[in-house]
């Protein structure tokens, strides 16, 4: 790689930890898909700044010979549009070789989800396990019972969820103040069921003769909270309990079932991008399908030509 080549990468990975708040894991992801493009047109004695729409193309053919699949392909290609729009703005290119590139198609999965009855059968069952046991089985009940109704409510990352800290609690009591990837932090308003579990909970363990700890749902494990592990498979023995297959459920398909039941009742897609906490609008374009299916039963229920006659 020319010496300009690899100045030019690091001061856009630069860019995108300082300014943009990109995790560790994304700027490597940026370095691997870039050093391969550059070691591309290495290949074929061409500078970075020099590229042409020719360049691309026989890149990405030359990725698709090698056997990466579209969706591999497709965030290479996103990778190496925005090195060119940095480059654009910082002057170093006139124009992006990029531009007007089609990218590989990607089939996107729907992501699974829940039904409401579903969620309501979860939340019963976690509900009724608060009242069994002993004290030590009654916390744990009520940790999983109030971890369920605040990712419900909120649809946090389930690695948000088990690493709040305690001092998240101050403030105003209807909201929580989380940070997110990169950094970002961002509101997320708790409903009254979710308030009145984490009461319950806070209630069970905190006060006299209670271990302290810096985390809301404090463990044992290496991180000092609770593992995202330990939480999926809380979660997958209740759901078998409540008559849910466990292989359909994780904390993540709850994070799913917000979003989805959010949006079919009418949630603006952009106030469900915010409470995800996505940078991009693109991610959260996932559920448009509930969007689709939302506007289909409007057009058949109160359109006039749909009626029966």
């Amino acid at each position: 790689m020319s010496s300009a080549g690899r100045r030019q990468i690091e001061a856009f990975l630069e860019m995108q930890a300082v300014e943009r708040g990109a995790a560790a894991n994304t700027i490597e992801a940026y370095r691997r898909d870039l050093d391969q493009y550059r070691s591309y047109l290495d290949g074929r004695g061409r500078e970075l700044a020099g590229a042409t729409q020719a360049d691309i193309s026989g890149w990405l053919t030359a990725l698709s010979e090698a056997g990466l699949g579209a969706s591999s392909r497709a965030r290479a290609l996103s990778a190496v549009r925005q090195l060119y729009k940095f480059l654009v703005i910082e002057g170093q290119v006139a124009d992006a070789p990029t531009e007007g590139q089609v990218g590989p198609r990607r089939k996107r999965p729907l992501p699974k989800t829940l039904s409401v009855a579903e969620v309501d059968k979860l939340i019963a069952e976690a509900a009724r396990r608060t009242e069994d046991g002993d004290d030590i089985e009654k916390r744990r009940a009520l940790r999983l019972y109030c971890l369920i109704e605040m990712l419900y409510a909120t649809g946090m990352r389930v690695s948000e969820l088990v690493s709040l800290p305690r001092s998240v609690l101050a403030g105003d009591a209807r909201v929580l103040t989380i940070k997110g990837k990169g950094g970002r932090e961002r509101l997320v308003p708790l409903n009254p069921s979710a308030r009145a579990a984490l009461d319950r909970y806070l209630a069970a363990t905190t006060g006299e003769g209670r271990i302290t700890s810096k985390w809301l749902f404090p463990s044992k494990s290496a991180e000092g909270h609770l593992t995202r592990q330990r939480f999926a498979q809380d979660l997958k023995l209740l759901a078998m309990e409540a008559g849910i297959d466990g292989e359909r459920i994780s904390p993540h398909v709850l994070r799913h079932a917000f979003a989805s039941h959010l949006l079919d009742r009418g949630a603006d897609l952009r106030a469900v991008q915010q409470l995800l906490g996505h940078a991009d609008i693109s991610t959260t374009e996932i559920y448009t399908h509930v969007l689709e299916e939302r506007l289909k039963k409007l057009v058949h229920e109160h359109h006039p030509l749909a009626k029966k006659r």
